[in-house]
This record gives structure tokens, sequence and C-alpha cells, in this order.
């Protein structure tokens, strides 16, 4: 087998100095973005959460009926770290594009030898690994309860399952966050959107309760919320029941991050990169 020779060698470098390295500093620099700011981007969602169990699963889940055999608490963990998760890792993305705006350094993503789709997936792997940071803070909290209120950890039933809602929904959510940073014009759009849209859809897609518990008219209307496949996928993973069909939550869920790649693709090629 004859070895490269040294122009191909260096063709080989180049390539890899053109593609891997732009891509590896966009993703690290959204990363380290959200580091910086440790205690905002983890330290709060771990006080949300602390206080959200106390209130709902401690306080209140011991009246409410069980789930499939499962207390109130088992219930709300999984929607809990779900809802963190999506929301962190839209906030990542958004406020990155919108921060960078305001600053005048987008249009620097013009000119980085990189394709859409790499920017895209760069800066959705960034938001994806905050989800990830947060949704760690949050089960881990979520288990000290659940051990102090019933001497034992919740074990997933489901991991390979749990992980892999997980990585798709922190992707979703952090395309759906790129394509939404660039279609907002100021701060202002973009609170807007999490807090009128995003949130809403957020607590009624059955984080905190089932909708078996609803009026079969509201069933068939939060079915289209694209959330409840999500959150369902999740507590699936972790107690092995859902409201939704496991296939058909997976099946949602993907469709909904090609969707959005598109959406977010479409967006870094014709969206805005003016300052405000």
């Amino acid at each position: 087998m004859n070895n490269p020779s040294t122009s191909e060698v260096q063709s080989y470098k180049k390539l890899l100095f053109e593609s891997v390295f732009p891509f590896w500093t966009l993703f690290r620099k959204e990363v380290h973005r959200f580091l910086k700011v440790i205690n905002q981007t983890v330290g709060a969602p771990f006080v949300n959460s602390a206080l959200y169990l106390l209130i709902f699963g401690v306080s209140l889940g011991k009246s409410i009926q069980d789930y499939h055999g499962y207390p109130y608490l088992a219930f709300l963990i999984p929607g809990l770290m779900m809802m963190s998760l999506l929301n962190n890792s839209f906030q990542n993305s958004s406020s990155s594009i919108v921060g960078s705006k305001f600053h005048g350094d987008l249009q620097d993503l013009k000119i980085v030898p990189l394709s859409s789709l790499q920017i895209v997936w760069a800066m959705s792997l960034g938001a994806l690994v905050r989800g990830l940071v947060v949704a760690t803070v949050t089960i881990t909290v979520s288990e000290v309860f659940y051990l102090v209120s019933y001497g034992k950890f919740l074990i997933p039933s489901h991991p390979f399952m749990l992980l892999a809602f997980c990585v798709i929904g922190g992707l979703t959510f952090g395309t759906l966050g790129i394509f939404v940073g660039f279609i907002s014009k100021t701060f202002e759009h973009l609170n807007a959107v999490g807090s009128f849209i995003l949130l809403p859809l957020l607590y009624l897609g059955g984080v905190f309760f089932s909708i078996s518990t609803l009026h079969p008219f509201w069933q068939k209307v939060s079915q289209i919320n694209p959330l409840l496949y999500f959150i369902n996928g999740v507590r699936y993973g972790f107690l092995g029941v859902s409201d939704i069909p496991v296939g058909s939550a997976f099946a949602v869920s993907v469709l909904s991050l090609i969707l959005l790649q598109l959406c977010a693709m479409y967006s870094v090629r014709r969206g805005s990169f003016q300052r405000w």
C-alpha cells in the first residue's frame, strides 16, 4: 500500500483546519459563553427546581392521586427535568444570536469557513450542552428530594430512551433558538416569544399534570402541543409509562428536530445579521 505523498498530507491538514477547527471553535464559544455566567445559567435553575419540587412535589404531591402506581413526585421529576433542558437549550442559542446582534459581531458568521448546516449544528450542540448540564442539576436535586421522601432513588426504567429524548429535545430547542434569534429584532421580541409562546406550551405540555385527567376534548387539544411528546418521552424513559405511546412520541420529536433544523438553516442564510 502506497504511503500518502507530502502534498496529500498537506491537503488533509488544510481540509481539517478549514472544516473541523472553525466548527470546534464556534461550538467551544457557545459553551464558554454560558460557563462564564455559571451562577445565572446553572444556579438559577437549581433554585427554581428546588422550589417546584418543594411546593408541588412534596407539599401538594401527597394529596394528588398516584400515577400508574407512582407517587406524584415521581411523575413530576421527568417533566421538570425536560422543561429545564428545553428552556435552557432555547435560551442559550437565542440569547447568543440576539446578543451578537446587539454587539455587532454577528456578521462574523458571514465570513467564517462554515456552511449554514455547520453553523446550526455547532450552535445547537452548544445549546444541548447547557441543556444537559441544567437537566443534570435538576435531576440531582430531584433525586435528593425523592430519597428524603421515600427512602430510595428513582431509577430510570429505560435509560437509553431517556438519553435519546434528552438529546433530541436539546438539539430541537437549540435550533428553535437559532431560528427565533435571527427573526427577533430586540431582546423584547425574544422575551415575548419565550413568555407568550414557549412557556405556556411547556406548562401545558404535561409537566405538572397527566392529560388522562382532562376532558376528552382538551385531551385532543393537548395532543396538538409538540412539547407533550418530548415530555412524555422522557417520562417513559424514567417510569416506563406515559400518556403518549413512546413510538409516537419519538416520531414527533424526530420530525420536530428535522423541521426546525431546516428553519434554522434558512434563517442563517436569509436572516438579518445587522446590528440594531
